[in-house]
């Protein structure tokens, strides 16, 4: 069931969002070579619970982070340890935060010295796509709307969309109805009403759309350890124009 939340519930989402992109911000802040992602981890959880808020993540399902850290060919659910960024590293930062019973949940991908053309490329096309998502999440436009703007901004470019792993609701709970999937064809799906709160994720390759989860049961990598972008907003669809962004930038007008 999809949950259409009330204006009370949509300003809570605003909060737990900016404590969530606080912290994205933050730890992208610090990535740089010779870190490792536990310091970057470490530091997320400085941040959050000086926040007053919670990791989202840490012991869900088992998970043993704050943060997720995924680099290069890993595309989500990296594992923060002792692995120490480098030069032309690419470090997707997914945050999620629990505030005060609601959830917010973002990414972005951040380069470490990237020259490579086509890897600075693939970040942006990624970023790319979730504004493409963002400008279709609309009251009155389908479900798949989404999905398949996201898919033709990645095809566009020649690159491949993540099929196994997927958007979804967010609010009183970190994974809610309904799923996003980030490719399909236009037109289908549940109709987008006003305050739908969605955590939209492109996750997009260089290479192929195939991926494999390793042996530590959570970190997701490419098939064939091409690199990987994930950018994500939470959003909550308005009674007209495009969908509100709830985890912004720290710079974002308004803030």
């Amino acid at each position: 069931m999809i949950v259409v939340k009330r204006l009370d519930e949509i300003g809570c989402m605003r909060a737990s969002g900016r404590i969530a992109a606080e912290v994205r911000d933050k730890i992208a802040a610090r990535a740089a070579p010779g870190v490792t992602t536990m310091e970057l981890d470490q530091y997320a959880d400085e941040v959050i619970r000086g926040r007053g808020a919670v990791s989202a993540f840490l012991g869900y399902r088992g998970y043993p982070g704050h943060v997720c850290l995924s680099v290069n060919d890993e595309v989500v659910h990296g594992v923060p340890g002792r692995r120490r960024l480098e030069i032309g590293d690419i470090v997707g930062i997914d945050v999620g935060v629990n505030y005060e019973g609601y959830f917010g949940d973002t990414a972005r991908t951040v380069m470490v010295g990237v020259s490579d053309l086509d890897v600075i490329r693939l970040v942006a096309t990624t970023e790319e796509a979730l504004g493409a998502a963002i400008e279709k999440a609309r009251a009155g436009n389908r479900l798949s709307d989404v999905s398949h703007a996201i898919e033709t901004v990645a095809a566009d470019a020649g690159f491949s969309v993540v099929r196994q792993y997927v958007g979804h609701g967010i609010g009183k709970s970190l994974h809610e109805d309904p799923q996003v999937p980030n490719f399909g064809r236009p037109g289908k799906g549940p109709m987008l009403k006003p305050g739908m709160t969605l955590a939209l994720e492109p996750m997009i390759n260089m290479g192929a759309s195939e991926v494999e989860t390793q042996a530590d049961g959570w970190t997701v990598r490419t098939v064939d350890r091409k690199y990987s972008a994930h950018f994500e907003h939470t959003v909550v669809v308005l009674e007209d124009g495009p969908a509100e962004v709830l985890t912004p930038a720290e710079d974002s007008c308004g803030q």
